[in-house]
Parts: structure tokens; C-alpha cells; sequence
């Protein structure tokens, strides 16, 4: 009888304990304001330090093949952009999304750079929000609150860390932030999928994914992310057989294997042959590169746009490279039961730097800091993950936490705005890289364009000497000095780089008609009529080619054959600047005044 009478008061106190209606709405209130607030300040401290970008400017490193000098881009968003978007790639890479991004931002702002900017800030703030939301779904426990500042620490992380101000900060990177906002909307899809699978949720989760390949294809490793996602903190494996789970993917699979063969297909003019770079060298930098983004992930200092590739490296530092990253892996594997997260980030930042770490070498960099736009996340759960679990003895923990955590946001963010504030313009951007990095062939190179376009001609001519000095074959440099002397006057020098350059790349047009310019000028009128007349015959569709071989032909007093081309350029390009002048007057010299009066009459 005590018993039951005991057993009824203790349910009748948890009746009178239990949390009715509104406390629990009062609960759910504060968490969804405790979540608006922290959404706000992941927005506030983003723009804190990107608002400066606003001011910035087009740089010369991508942004004007991408944006400013490309004159299809230029023309908006319309049918007809769309169909090239899809059907042409774009600076040697194919994503259409990111292409038609920036024809909108063309079409609404113009060639406005700091608009273009904050589009691609607003995109950064967004992912960053959906970062902070997503890590709370999928790691909470049963109330989806309890890893609530956790995941508010790796979403500031991502916000403010300097080695995403590439990714933000430059208009050409587009594509990281844009293909970032799809990632992160497949995996919410995916999540949702999880709670409760039906052929729509996978369908719609899909068609974000492609939607993020088409943005940009280094998301081809997603399908694994989901993978490692199942195991934690999804917990799927206790449910479901690995097997069952890598067969869900397969379809993701295909896309990332189509979206891998469409890329490789769009870079083959870009994709560095073996013979160059040989794979010993690539796997070896591949090992490097792995710490290297490891450290400045803690420690983001000299960075810079372009780390150039140092070729071969020490064997020493490829073995010591090879045995950190073997301890590491060994160590997550062996505390994967206990730290599951420990394993889960670890590899999700070995397996999504995987298409860019340079076993396949896309242009001569050793590294770059946008590669760690979503790859490091993994590095930032785990490090996160790991340290709160390992002080819950910790006496004051919440108070040490309250304040480390901000200290340490604001000092990355400090940094990031600073980084930032070198992409102010292309002159800052590649001083700040000369400042911290050495040998920098690509810098120099892509500074003397600048100061070539500028018309600050010795500046210029001084950056391609450097990059001469170790590259004297270089056909790209031997034609911008070359140009840059032929502006200055100083013909001979400005032939001998134009002939340099076309004994690397004898059927460059553009080159060869520089070179015959150039002699045209000095007065050696035979040499230069027959550089024109290779121009013509590599591209016989030019208005340009068949223009300049009438003026040469006009100069030498061959009349007839100089009024033939002076005719062809004006058929395939109506009112060619000056043709029509020297049209009729190579008519009136060749006693046809009557036609000549036509042509003059049209100037």
C-alpha cells in the first residue's frame, strides 16, 4: 500500500513539474530569437568586414576576361547569352551558372565594380547563416539546440576566416560563393531527405547539387561528404547498411563523373602537361599543400594571390609532409568511436581539396586560398567538436568559452580586413603579392599588363625583363615587351621579342601582325607584306588581316592585288575603319576615279 501511494505522489509531481503549453512556446521563442540574433550577427560581422569592398575596383588577374572586357558578358541575361553560357566554355572553365551571374550582375549594375562586390558579399553572408542553421539541424539532439553556439563559432569562422577573403573579395571567384550557397542547400535537402526519404525530396536535393556543379565542379566530391554525414552526425549506419547507402548515391556519383568530364574537357587548354610538371612533383606539392593550408588555417599570415609552384621539392620535406598526414589519419581512425567528428572532418577536408590539390595542375600555382572555401569546414567542426567535449570537466568552461570566442573572431576578422583591403585594385593586389612571395613570375607578368595598359611603359618593360630573366622563351612575355616597345618607338627591340615570340608559337596571328606592323614601320616593306600575307592565310575570314596586307601592298605599289584586299575587308565587315579612304586612293593611283569617288565620297 506505501508503495502505490508513493508511486502515485511521484506521478502526480511530475504532472505538477511537467512543462505545459506555454512554457514550451516560450522555450521555442527564445530559441528562435536566440537564432535570428546570432543569424543578424553572422550578417553584421560579414559586411563588417567586406562593406569595403563596395569601393573596390576590377583587378586584371581574371576579372577582365570574366567580367569587364568581355563583351558578351556585358550584353545581360537573354536567350541567346544563355544557350553560349551552356555551350561555350568561359576562360577555360565551363559553369554556366556562375557565367549567367555575372551577365545579371551586368544587366542590373552595368560595369559598376562595387556592386558586383557586394552581390558576392550578400552570397558569403548567406552561406554563412545557412552554415550556422545547418549545423544545428543535423548535430542537436532531440531539441536541435544543444551544439547551438558550436555551431555558431564554425559559421563565424567561415564568415570572417582571411583565407576566404579571395573567395569574397574577388569578383571572378563568383563561382566559390555561388556554388557554396548550392552545397549547402543540398545538404539541408539531403538532411530532409534523411528524416524522411521519398523519391521528390531526392529529386529536389538533385537538382541543387547540379545546380552547384554548374556553378562550380569542385563540389564533384559531395557525394562523399553525404557518405561521411551518414556516419556522423546522422548516425544512418546504425540504420542502414553501408552498402544500401553508397547504392543511394550512385546517381550523385554520375553527375559529379559527368561534371568531372565536362570540366576536363573545358581546361585542356589550360591543364599542365606531364612532361613539365611530372607527377612526382605534383604528389609531392599535393602533400605540402595539405599542411600548408592546415597552418594557415590557424595562422593566416602572408597570403597572397598566387603561391608560385616550387617544382621539385626536398625529399625530406615530402617524407615529413607524407608522415603528418599518415599520423593524423591513424590517430582519427583509432579515436573514431569515441570523437566520431574527428574522422568526419578530418576527411572531409582531405577528400574536397582532392580536384584541386594538383595531381591534375590547372595553371602554375602551388596553392590557393579560395581551395579552402568549403573544404576546411570539416577541419572547423572537428577542432570545435573536440575542444568543448574535452572541457566539459573544465572548471568556468562557459565563462572561458564567452570569452575566447569573440576574441578570436575578432582577431580573424581583423586580419580578413585587412586582406581584404588588398584587393582594393590591381597595383595594391600585386605589390601586397611581390611583399610576400618570391620569384613570382605570374605576378610580374600580370603587373606589367597592367602598367602596358597604363602606358607606364618602362614599369612595364621592367616587369617582363623579370620574367624573361628565368623564362626567356616565354611567348606571352616576349609579346607584351615587345608591344610595350613598339609603343615606345624602340622598333628593332620590339621585333626581335614579336620573332621570339613566334619561335615558341609561330602561328600566333597576333604576334606575327605586330611583328610585320613593326617592320612596316622601319621601312622594310617586302619582309612586312609577307607577315601579312601568313595572317591572311591562317585567318582569311579577318577584316584586319586583309586590311593590313592592303596597306603593305598599297606602300610597295602593288595597286591591283592591295585594291583586292582592301575590297575583302570591307565585304566581310562593312565601313572597316579607313578602308574605304585608302580604297579610293589606291583607285584614283590606279586610274579608276569614277570607283575611287565612291569610296572617298564615305569617309
Amino acid at each position: 500500500m506505501t508503495n502505490r501511494r508513493a508511486s502515485f505522489r511521484e506521478k502526480a509531481s511530475q504532472l505538477v513539474c511537467a512543462p505545459g503549453p506555454a512554457h514550451n512556446y516560450k522555450i521555442v521563442r527564445a530559441q528562435v530569437v536566440l537564432k535570428f540574433a546570432i543569424c543578424f550577427a553572422l550578417v553584421a560581422i560579414t559586411f563588417g568586414v567586406y562593406w569595403q569592398t563596395r569601393g573596390h575596383d576590377f583587378v586584371n588577374y581574371d576579372d577582365l576576361v570574366y567580367v569587364s572586357e568581355n563583351p558578351q558578358i556585358q550584353a545581360g541575361l537573354n536567350w541567346q547569352n544563355v544557350i553560349k553560357a551552356f555551350t561555350h566554355v568561359h576562360s577555360h572553365n565551363w559553369h554556366p551558372l556562375a557565367t549567367m551571374s555575372h551577365m545579371l550582375d551586368c544587366q542590373l549594375f552595368g560595369l559598376n565594380p562595387g556592386a558586383h562586390h557586394l552581390v558576392n558579399v550578400l552570397l558569403h553572408s548567406a552561406n554563412a547563416v545557412l552554415l550556422f542553421l545547418l549545423l544545428g539541424q543535423i548535430t542537436g539532439g532531440p531539441s536541435r539546440t544543444n551544439t547551438i553556439w558550436s555551431s555558431a563559432f564554425v559559421a563565424a569562422l567561415f564568415a570572417i576566416h582571411p583565407l576566404h577573403v579571395e573567395s569574397v573579395a574577388w569578383i571572378s571567384e563568383r563561382k566559390d560563393v555561388l556554388s557554396g550557397l548550392f552545397f549547402f542547400l543540398t545538404l539541408f535537402a539531403y538532411f530532409h531527405y534523411t528524416r524522411k526519404p521519398d523519391v521528390v525530396r531526392y529529386v529536389t536535393m538533385s537538382i541543387l547539387f547540379g545546380c552547384g556543379l554548374l556553378a562550380k565542379p569542385m563540389l564533384v566530391t559531395l557525394p562523399a561528404i553525404l557518405l561521411l554525414l551518414d556516419y556522423w552526425p546522422l548516425d544512418r549506419l546504425e540504420k542502414t547498411s553501408a552498402t544500401k547507402l553508397l547504392l543511394e548515391k550512385i546517381p550523385l556519383f554520375a553527375l559529379s563523373i559527368g561534371s568531372a568530364i565536362a570540366t576536363l574537357i573545358a581546361q585542356r587548354g589550360g591543364i599542365v602537361q606531364v612532361a613539365h610538371l611530372p607527377l612526382s612533383w605534383r604528389a609531392a606539392n599535393a602533400l605540402s599543400a595539405y599542411l600548408i593550408y592546415f597552418w594557415q588555417m590557424i595562422w593566416p599570415a602572408n597570403l597572397a594571390t598566387i603561391y608560385p609552384h616550387p617544382g621539385r621539392l626536398p625529399i625530406w620535406e615530402t617524407v615529413g609532409a607524407a608522415a603528418v598526414l599518415a599520423l593524423i589519419t591513424v590517430a582519427v581512425f583509432v579515436l573514431q568511436n569515441r570523437r566520431p567528428y574527428l574522422i568526419v572532418g578530418w576527411l572531409w577536408y582531405l577528400v574536397m581539396l582532392l580536384p584541386v590539390i594538383g595531381l591534375i595542375q590547372v595553371g602554375s600555382q602551388a596553392h590557393a586560398d579560395r581551395y579552402t572555401y568549403l573544404s576546411q569546414i570539416g577541419l572547423y567542426v572537428a577542432a570545435t567538436w573536440a575542444i568543448v567535449d574535452s572541457s566539459k570537466s573544465v572548471r568556468y568552461r562557459r565563462e572561458v568559452f564567452a570569452a575566447a570566442g569573440p576574441i578570436i573572431i575578432a582577431l580573424f576578422a581583423w586580419r580578413a580586413w585587412i586582406q581584404a583591403s588588398y584587393w582594393h585594385d590591381t597595383e595594391r593586389l600585386w605589390n601586397r603579392t611581390f611583399a610576400v612571395t618570391k620569384q613570382n613570375d605570374i605576378a610580374h607578368f600580370n603587373f606589367g599588363e597592367f602598367l602596358l595598359k597604363k602606358h607606364r611603359l618602362d614599369e612595364a618593360i621592367a616587369q617582363f625583363e623579370i620574367v624573361l630573366a628565368s623564362h626567356p622563351a616565354d611567348p606571352d612575355a616576349n609579346f607584351q615587351i615587345g608591344s610595350a616597345f613598339m609603343e615606345k618607338g624602340e622598333l628593332s627591340l620590339a621585333a626581335r621579342h614579336f620573332e621570339r615570340t613566334l619561335q615558341a608559337e609561330p602561328k600566333s596571328p597576333e604576334a606575327e601582325t605586330n611583328l610585320a606592323n613593326v617592320l612596316l614601320d622601319s621601312g622594310q616593306l617586302d619582309e612586312a607584306v609577307a607577315h601579312y600575307r601568313n595572317v591572311v592565310q591562317r585567318e582569311p575570314d579577318s577584316a584586319l588581316a586583309h586590311y593590313n596586307l592592303a596597306v603593305g601592298l598599297h606602300r610597295l605599289g602593288h595597286l591591283p592585288e592591295a585594291i583586292a584586299h582592301y575590297k575583302e575587308a570591307l565585304r566581310i565587315e562593312p565601313g572597316y575603319p579607313d578602308a574605304d579612304r585608302f580604297l579610293g586612293e589606291a583607285l584614283l593611283q590606279n586610274g579608276q576615279p569614277d570607283e575611287a569617288k565612291l569610296h572617298l565620297e564615305k569617309r
